[in-house]
C-alpha cells in the first residue's frame, strides 16, 4: 500500500538494511511517481551511488523514458547495479525488472568471463543490492530469453553500452532481441558517451567509448526503430571528448591518472558528455 511521502521516508530511514529498498505503493493519499522515485533515490542503499546522480540525472532520465511503477523494464547490461538499485524498488510489487546481458557465445573472452550465465549470477546480486527476490526479477542472456516474453516489455534501457555492442559485433543481434521483446508501444532508451560531430572514425569505432550522435541514431533506426525524442539532460559541455585513453580517463574511473592535480581537474570536468535518446518500434 502506498503511504504518504513523509511517512514512507520515516520508515525508510528507520528500517534496517536487510529489508528491501524502499518501494512506495498505495495508501489513502497517493503520492506521485516523481515522489515515489525521490524516496527510492534517497534510500540508504544508494549512499555509494548518489555522487553520480548529479552527472546521470536519474529522475529526469527515467521521466524522459516514461518509466513508471508497474511496468516491465529491461536494464541492459546492468553491470554493478547502479540503475538496478533504482529500478527494482521504483517499479514496485506490480512491476518486473529484467536484467539482460548479451549472447556472448561468440564474443571476446572478456565478455564471456563477465557476462555469461546471467540467470545464475545476477539474481543473488540483485537480492544483495535491493533485498528483492522472486518473480519480480528476471535475468537472462539474450540467447536464453523465453519466447513468452516477446511483446511483453514496456521499456528497455541501454545505458552507456552501445559502444561495447558496436565494437563486439553484437549490436544487430541484440537490438533484434530487444525489438522482439518490446510491446508495440514500448520504448528503447539509450544514454551514450557522445563524440564530437566531426570526430574521425578512428576515435568513434567504440574503442574509446565515444560515438557520434548521428551515427547512433542511424544505427538504431537501421534496426527497426525510429527516433521519438532526445534530450540534453546528460550533456556536459566541459568534456572535450578527445581523451587519448578514451572516456575512462574521466570520473568515475579516472583510469591511469595518478597526479593529484590532474585528478582534481578531471573531477571538476565531471563525467562524459552524453546523448540521451528515446526510440519507438518502427512498425
Amino acid at each position: 500500500m502506498r503511504r504518504t511521502l513523509l511517512s514512507f521516508c520515516a520508515l525508510a530511514l528507520a528500517a534496517p538494511l536487510a529489508v528491501p529498498l524502499a518501494a512506495p505503493a498505495l495508501a489513502k493519499d497517493k503520492i506521485t511517481d516523481a515522489q515515489a522515485l525521490a524516496v527510492v533515490l534517497a534510500d540508504p542503499r544508494r549512499d555509494g551511488d548518489r555522487a553520480r546522480d548529479a552527472h546521470r540525472h536519474p529522475a529526469q532520465t527515467l521521466a524522459l523514458c516514461k518509466v513508471k511503477p508497474g511496468q516491465t523494464v529491461i536494464d541492459y547490461m546492468p553491470s554493478n547495479g547502479w540503475y538496478t538499485r533504482i529500478l527494482v524498488p521504483y517499479l514496485g510489487e506490480k512491476g518486473r525488472y529484467i536484467g539482460l546481458n548479451p549472447d556472448v557465445r561468440n564474443a571476446s573472452d572478456y565478455f564471456k568471463k563477465n557476462f555469461s550465465d546471467t540467470a545464475t549470477n545476477l539474481p543473488p546480486k540483485v537480492a544483495e543490492w535491493t533485498g528483492v527476490t522472486g518473480d519480480r526479477i528476471g535475468a537472462y542472456n539474450s540467447d536464453s530469453v523465453p519466447d513468452s516474453l516477446n511483446g511483453k516489455v514496456d521499456r528497455a534501457l541501454i545505458m552507456r553500452e552501445v559502444h561495447n555492442l558496436w565494437r563486439q559485433g553484437l549490436l544487430r543481434s541484440e537490438l533484434r532481441t530487444i525489438w522482439n521483446l518490446l510491446d508495440d508501444d514500448g520504448l528503447l532508451c539509450i544514454e551514450q558517451h557522445r563524440a564530437k560531430a566531426k570526430a574521425p572514425f578512428s576515435y568513434t569505432d567504440g574503442s574509446k567509448g565515444y560515438l557520434r550522435e548521428k551515427d547512433v541514431i542511424a544505427l538504431i533506426e537501421a534496426h527497426g526503430f525510429e527516433l521519438a525524442g532526445k534530450s540534453e539532460i546528460n550533456a556536459n559541455k566541459k568534456d572535450p571528448a578527445n581523451w587519448p585513453n578514451g572516456v575512462w580517463t574521466l570520473p568515475p574511473n579516472l583510469g591511469g591518472v595518478k597526479d593529484e592535480a590532474e585528478r582534481a581537474r578531471l573531477i571538476e570536468i565531471g563525467e562524459s558528455d552524453r546523448m540521451t535518446l528515446v526510440f519507438r518500434k518502427r512498425k
